[in-house]
């Protein structure tokens, strides 16, 4: 058995997870995993995760953290996600019952998503970002931030919903929060004229959030070139697939990816079995294959469904 095919049958053995081995099951883990185990074929354990989050949707459309805490609810944008890469499959690989289900979640959560803005503020010079820019926020009534936000518009446009005035602003919110040499952090730039530093992991999901989108040509190029400076390092698991799944939304892939994951997935397997590693892990081997990344022909499709 190869190293991805022990990855996913330990997912498939518990698609419904948490960040830890025998953690109680939390959204994100389980939406990473269900998403991976579609990609992979996996579809009857699939099913099962997809169906875990629909039951931890709130009549509004938001899903929390657990099925124990309905906040904060910045994983609603997983949900989604999760749920459109299933339903982006023939209709005959699940039962009509269920695909009807995960269609009315995935239209539930879009209406919440689209209704809930991070905080706006006026400029301010002790900002070096647009603090009039709207994304999504961690936590409600609070600033947007870079990951919430990038996540936000996965789910969004794999809902169909790249186009939406909505999405655009959140877009524009990205790239102004690039860092001057390349690269995002959680979502300041500059804070009393100082430069920050940017992070591996959100850079990762902003370049895949921004996927297709061409203004962002010269913050993709500038922003590879962070991570290749960066992964010159070792790096985390979880923050090594981001970065890979954020330079393939480009088409760009690290001369070292194959060997990166294969180590990240033996080390994760043998010492630290994290469904959540494990998933991110499946789907960063997917490269631009990953479900993250929506064709005009998925967004339409999904607009139209």
């Amino acid at each position: 058995m190869s190293t991805l095919e022990a990855v996913i049958e330990k997912l498939s053995r518990g698609p419904v997870c948490g960040y830890l081995p025998d953690a109680p099951p939390s959204t994100e883990p389980t939406a990473l995993a269900a998403m991976a185990l579609v990609a992979h074929g996996r579809i009857e354990p699939a099913g099962v995760a997809l169906d875990w989050l629909a039951e931890s949707q709130s009549d509004e459309g938001s899903v929390g953290i657990s099925l124990s805490r309905a906040r904060p609810r910045w994983p609603t944008g997983w949900a989604l996600l999760a749920w459109q890469t299933a339903l982006r499959l023939d209709g005959a690989a699940w039962p009509r019952g269920v695909f009807r289900r995960w269609q009315e979640a995935v239209d539930r959560a879009v209406v919440w998503m689209r209704s809930l803005y991070g905080e706006a503020h006026d400029r301010s010079r002790l900002y070096g970002h647009d603090t009039t820019l709207r994304g999504w926020p961690w936590v409600e009534t609070t600033h947007s931030w870079v990951e919430p936000t990038s996540i936000a518009v996965l789910g969004l446009k794999a809902a169909g919903r790249a186009f939406d005035l909505r999405v655009r602003e959140a877009i524009a919110m990205l790239l102004d929060r690039m860092l001057p040499g390349g690269g995002w952090n959680y979502g300041n730039t500059t804070v009393l004229a100082n430069t920050l530093r940017p992070h591996v992991q959100p850079t990762g999901l902003a370049l895949a959030a921004l996927y297709d989108e061409r203004a962002a040509e010269d913050h993709v190029r500038s922003s590879i070139g962070y991570l290749e400076r960066a992964l010159a390092r070792p790096t985390a698991t979880a923050s090594l697939c981001y970065a890979v799944l954020g330079a393939a939304a480009s088409g760009h892939r690290f001369a070292e990816t194959e060997a990166w994951l294969e180590a990240a997935a033996r080390t994760t397997l043998e010492h630290d079995p994290s469904p959540y590693k494990l998933s991110l892990v499946a789907l960063a081997r997917l490269g631009g294959a990953c479900p993250w990344f929506t064709t005009a022909a998925d967004q339409i499709a999904a607009a139209s469904g």
